[in-house]
């Protein structure tokens, strides 16, 4: 947190986690959450600067006749090859971290800000953050998610993305507090829980 930010906290977690889920509850809590991803994709299709330097490197084919992102084409151009996934993350995080900076500056007034992100330690959003939580889910449990929401993807495109992204263990290590949505633990005392400690961290951070 700087001396006139709110505290900034982090969520993140493998795909199938349920971290859109434990967001929706911080929402009701009244706390604002920037979706990281979201806001990438908005990006690529509205920054001209990012639209250029994606043309650039990836082609015209990147966009459509109308402007818009061919993800389609842009997903075959970088999916199977790690060395063209680095140089997409290169183009499109910074931005995602600068946009971010300014929407922190519109939601000052909140006592804490959420930053939702699959990616949030590869892309090192992280640093800019006072505190992660790592939203925890078994890779079964994860996997009947996706394929209950995305019915076309099978089992092995699934765990292609899962292969992809930073393992569980090492999130946890380096998260702040974990959330377990294993369907064992309730999730709700949970988020209460974190929802108060961020007010008190928020509280003691502004008479210090």
């Amino acid at each position: 947190m700087t001396e006139n930010n709110p505290l900034l906290v982090g969520i993140t977690g493998g795909i199938g986690s349920g971290k859109t889920t434990i967001c929706r509850i911080f929402s009701i809590l009244g706390i604002p959450i920037y979706e990281a991803d979201s806001r990438a994709k908005w990006l690529m299709n509205h920054d001209l600067l990012l639209k250029q330097e994606i043309i650039q490197h990836f082609g015209t084919e990147s966009y459509d006749q109308a402007g818009l992102l061919n993800r389609a084409y842009l997903a075959a151009q970088v999916f199977s090859q790690e060395e063209k996934v680095k140089l997409i993350n290169a183009l499109v995080h910074p931005r995602v971290g600068e946009d971010f900076s300014y929407w922190v500056q519109d939601h000052k007034k909140a006592p804490y800000l959420l930053n939702e992100a699959a990616l949030m330690f590869e892309s090192g959003r992280y640093l800019q953050l006072d505190r992660v939580i790592t939203v925890f889910a078994p890779i079964d449990l994860r996997i009947r998610r996706i394929q209950s929401r995305d019915a076309h993807r099978s089992p092995e495109e699934i765990q292609a993305i899962i292969s992809k992204q930073m393992p569980e263990e090492e999130k946890m290590n380096k998260a702040h507090h974990i959330l377990f949505n294993d369907e064992k633990q309730a999730v709700l005392p949970q988020v209460l829980q974190l929802h108060q400690s961020f007010l008190v961290l928020s509280q003691k951070s502004q008479t210090n």
